[in-house]
């Protein structure tokens, strides 16, 4: 098997772990309304797991193979889509750390506390907000990148017409 291929195996099993994650986190974050503290302390417990053990892996499995596919595949060198998804993917990785994985590890340790009796529920109001618009802006650059993918758009310059 050649080194394109398989990175090009490895970034599209990374990006289904990606893109699962990211659902998964939606899915547990719209199904916890009707839970009680500890239920729901445990529910974020899990939505930490799943950042820690699967998004955050996928995610740099993703974008270490694209920038290698970039390095080892000549004609990646002067593709603009490639480096677009390079760029989507550095700027994934940074909101995924501070939006989704940063605010899941501080939903959990509010939620312990709230379960406890030492917070009101209302004190994640804010975390869960940021979490949520994190959440759906990875997803859409996730979707982007894999459009960006697909469709492998020619962009290139015009040359400027002299007068």
């Amino acid at each position: 098997m050649s080194t394109r291929r398989f990175l090009k195996i490895l970034h599209e099993v990374g990006s289904s772990g990606v893109i699962g994650a990211l659902v998964a986190h939606l899915v547990l974050l719209a199904t916890a309304k009707a839970t009680t503290p500890a239920e729901y302390a445990v529910l974020r417990r899990g939505i930490e797991a799943v950042t820690t053990w699967l998004l955050l892996p996928s995610l740099l499995v993703v974008l270490v193979t694209g920038l290698l596919a970039i390095a080892v595949h000549a004609p990646f060198h002067n593709a603009g889509w490639a480096w677009i998804k390079a760029l989507f993917g550095v700027t994934m990785l940074e909101g995924t750390l501070g939006a989704v994985q940063g605010t899941a590890r501080d939903a959990s340790a509010l939620a312990a506390k709230v379960a406890s009796g030492e917070l009101p529920a209302s004190s994640m109001e804010d975390v869960l907000r940021h979490e949520r618009g994190g959440l759906w802006l990875i997803l859409a650059l996730s979707i982007a990148n894999i459009v960006i993918a697909v469709w492998r758009p020619k962009l290139s310059r015009k040359p400027v017409a002299k007068a």
